[in-house]
C-alpha cells in the first residue's frame, strides 16, 4: 500500500476462526499481509475462556498489543500475568517473547490490536507442543521439533 489509510475499526470486516475447542477470535484486518505492508495491523475478538493462537515465539516478527478492552491471561517465559484494558504488550523475536494470550471472562470477549513488523519469511515455534511453522511469501509448512534431516540428504 502506497496511501494513507484511514477506517473506523467498526467499518472493518471481521472473519472468524474456530477450528479447536481452546481456540476462536475474530479479526477484522486493517493492514493485512496481503498487502505486502512492513506492518500488519489486526484487530483481535476473543471468545471468553478462549485464545486466538497457541504458546509461541517468533523468530523474525516483532509483535505489540494494545488491549482495548476486557482482561486477559498473558502466558510468557517468566510465568503468567493479568492483563487488561489500556495495556500495551510487546514480544520480542526470540524464546524471551514467547506469550499466549487468554481471555479470562466468562461473559464479554477480549479486545486487542495488534501491531506486527513483518518479514517475507519468519519461523514461528511452538514449545508446548514442539512444533515449528516455516511461513511468508510463498510457504506455509509446519514441522515437529524432532524432525530433522543431514544437511546433503537427498542432494
Amino acid at each position: 500500500m502506497n496511501k494513507i489509510k484511514v477506517m473506523n475499526i467498526n467499518e472493518l470486516e471481521a472473519t472468524h476462526k474456530d477450528e479447536h475447542k481452546d481456540y476462536e477470535y475474530f479479526r477484522k484486518s486493517f493492514l493485512p499481509r496481503k498487502d505486502q505492508n512492513k506492518t500488519m495491523v489486526n484487530v483481535y475478538e476473543i471468545p471468553p475462556l478462549k485464545s486466538a493462537y497457541p504458546y509461541h515465539y517468533h523468530l523474525k516478527n516483532e509483535e505489540t498489543f494494545y488491549i482495548i478492552s476486557g482482561e486477559g491471561i498473558l502466558k510468557t517465559p517468566e510465568g503468567e500475568k493479568l492483563v487488561k484494558a489500556g495495556d500495551l504488550l510487546f514480544f520480542p523475536p526470540n524464546n524471551d517473547g514467547a506469550h499466549k494470550l487468554t481471555n479470562k471472562s466468562k461473559t464479554e470477549n477480549l479486545v486487542y490490536i495488534d501491531f506486527d513488523v513483518i518479514n517475507k519469511v519468519d519461523v514461528t515455534v511452538y514449545p508446548d507442543s514442539s512444533k515449528i511453522v516455516v511461513w511468508g511469501e510463498g510457504t506455509n509448512k509446519i514441522f515437529k521439533l524432532e524432525d530433522s534431516t543431514a544437511y546433503y540428504d537427498g542432494e
